[in-house]
């Protein structure tokens, strides 16, 4: 079953008096772009983060959020009066004004405010790890849902593909008769001798030239394929965008020899149908 992409997944639960939320936001990447954002005391955890989102989700654009709040705890932002009293004394030997007014500058200047670190409790860090691994398979589900609609769009083409394949082999065999018949024509107008014999086998060879059906058999056998690598393989997006340029080079050879106004239309319309897989394939995991 393929999987597209595109995910998402968010969970909130309140922890040891703090309010934990994990949001995971996922988009199609031809590789693993992975962006996470966590407080500064989760950063020495973020390698055990990454890897669990590297191995589950494999492939795609993905943000990982974190927010850590503290409902119970003090202000965790603490004024350095040591810092701020010395940047005043200095501020007061090059500017003798108001106290106050130093104060204002001196406060925005580096250092003069500083966090207080935390430390977060072992069950604290297993249950933020606990809930990260409940929002990635959140976005598996996503991701699994999305492919079905991915999967039923893709089979509704491959389906139209054939049909227009079904059209060309009934016009082709009359193809071959009105090539054949209008060279004659042509010929037999020309009121001049001419070797029969001679004659047939340049009209077998220029026939040859304009035959489709070596390209007819291949485009059914990737089309065929196409179909059982989207029921059998997980991860599959690279290798059915290997096997579209496969029918996308058979669809433009029979145009390139088709010869004839109703067949380049019925491509026309099997080059629109394969743009539509192609633009959903990008999506694929």
């Amino acid at each position: 079953m393929i999987q597209s992409m595109t995910g998402f997944g968010k969970s909130e639960s309140l922890i040891f008096s703090k309010s934990i939320s994990i949001e995971i936001r996922s988009l199609n990447s031809k590789n693993l772009d992975l962006n996470i954002r966590v407080p500064n005391s989760f950063k020495e955890f973020e390698p055990l983060i990454r890897e669990k989102i590297s191995k589950k989700l494999v492939r795609g654009k993905i943000d990982f959020n974190l927010t850590i709040e503290n409902l119970n705890e003090n202000n965790l932002n603490q004024i350095n009066k040591n810092i701020i009293e010395d940047y005043i004394n200095q501020l007061h030997k090059i500017n003798k004004s108001e106290r106050s007014e130093l104060l204002k500058i001196a406060i925005k200047l580096p250092d003069s405010v500083k966090i207080k670190k935390q430390k977060l409790e072992n069950n604290l860090v297993t249950r933020i790890i606990s809930l990260s691994n409940k929002v990635i398979n959140q976005v598996i589900k996503f991701r699994i849902k999305e492919g079905r609609s991915l999967k039923k769009d893709f089979e509704l083409r491959i389906k139209n593909l054939n049909k227009f394949i079904i059209k060309i082999n009934k016009f082709d065999i009359k193809r071959k008769e009105k090539i054949s018949s209008k060279l004659k024509k042509t010929v037999s107008n020309l009121n001049i001798q001419i070797d029969k014999s001679r004659f047939e086998q340049e009209l077998i060879y220029y026939i040859e030239k304009y035959d489709i059906n070596e390209e007819k058999i291949r485009l059914k056998s990737h089309l065929g394929f196409f179909a059982e690598i989207l029921k059998k393989e997980k991860y599959n997006g690279k290798k059915l965008g290997f096997i579209c340029q496969e029918i996308g080079r058979e669809i433009n050879t029979i145009g390139s020899k088709s010869n004839d106004l109703f067949l380049q239309k019925i491509v026309v319309k099997m080059k629109d149908e394969l743009e539509k897989i192609k633009e959903q394939i990008l999506n694929v995991l």
